[in-house]
């Protein structure tokens, strides 16, 4: 770990200047996947600023009628709410399917949306990554490599890299925004899709954030009648990294939502999937998964992803 200078700010408009203004900055909430990558020199920040003093740790009902959730609120606190479970029960569910006990504590809703991929090439300061050190290459891509647990869609040349969040899938199917406040003090508000950015030939671009600009809050749109469910397919029962997931809401009449997770670099959703969920899990993997680059390593979540879905929707 490289040495970095530090500062705690009380307001997190004056964390967005300060961190427009020091070259290198980056914010620490709960630290649980920055302080790995800074551990790794994957991230050499020169300055941390500690958001933790910035009174965003709190969940409150909106005017809409659904809930704001601020950026500090962690991960346990978020999956035991009696409202998110009664009304969001697929955050709930998808909250708890991730990480440990122990780093659920610490985790926040922010740092939970912004983690970085666990892609090993990525983690591998001695391969070549796209991600880590732009134009280097992808490890990934290469002969012979290890491909198992990476994209098989909404990739690119550049990197198959898949994002790692559970909670990012839930939010995505529940139609959440990501507000963000700029260091100009104007407030953002981003759905899931627009926050999210695929590699294209820039992977190491991972959000919509500017410069400075700092996540506030998730904004969780009215409770969506329906079952709520979600299953994490993965090597081991816990503190694993999916190999498949699937965020399920489904209406009395069989219409719904469907989005995907540990399949592609942000969490993946097709409105016209959706609308073919009253047919059955194939009908809508063929359309969710349309256009999908597999490797050999990796055609297998093609299968999984649709049995995951079917053993879902069989379920009373």
């Amino acid at each position: 770990m490289k040495a970095f200078s530090y500062e705690r700010v009380s307001d997190s408009a004056q964390a967005a200047v300060r961190a427009a203004e020091v070259p290198g900055a980056k914010f620490i909430a709960g630290g649980t996947n920055l302080l790995d990558l800074m551990k790794h020199e994957i991230e050499i920040p020169q300055h941390l600023i500690d958001v933790g003093g910035t009174g965003l740790d709190e969940i409150t009902p909106t005017e809409e009628g659904g809930l704001r959730i601020g950026a500090l609120v962690s991960n346990a606190a978020l999956s035991a709410d009696t409202r998110v479970r009664k009304d969001y029960a697929v955050l709930s569910r998808a909250l708890v399917s991730g990480a440990s006990g122990q780093l659920r504590n610490k985790a926040t809703t922010g740092g939970n949306l912004l983690q970085r991929t666990r892609c090993g090439y990525f983690y591998d300061t001695g391969m070549p990554c796209n991600k880590r050190s732009p134009g280097a290459g992808c490890a990934a891509l290469s002969k012979g490599a290890a491909t198992r647990q990476l994209g098989i869609i909404g990739t690119s040349d550049a990197c198959i890299a898949t994002h790692p969040s559970d909670m990012a899938v839930a939010l995505r199917v529940l139609d959440a925004e990501v507000e963000t406040v700029t260091s100009t003090g104007e407030t953002r508000r981003l759905t899931l899709d627009e926050f999210y950015q695929l590699p294209g030939d820039t992977p190491e671009v991972e959000n919509a954030l500017q410069a400075g600009e700092m996540i506030t809050a998730v904004l969780l749109p009215p409770p969506v009648e329906g079952r709520h469910a979600y299953y994490k397919v993965r090597d081991r029962a816990s503190y694993a990294f999916a190999l498949v997931s699937v965020a399920l809401i489904q209406a009395p009449d069989g219409t719904g939502r469907v989005a995907l997770g540990g399949v592609a670099p942000k969490p993946w959703r097709r409105d016209d999937a959706d609308a073919a969920l009253p047919q059955g899990a194939s009908a809508v993997m063929a359309r969710l998964l349309d256009g999908a680059r597999p490797t050999q390593e990796n055609a297998y979540k093609l299968t999984l992803a649709e049995r995951t879905l079917a053993a879902l929707l069989a379920q009373e």
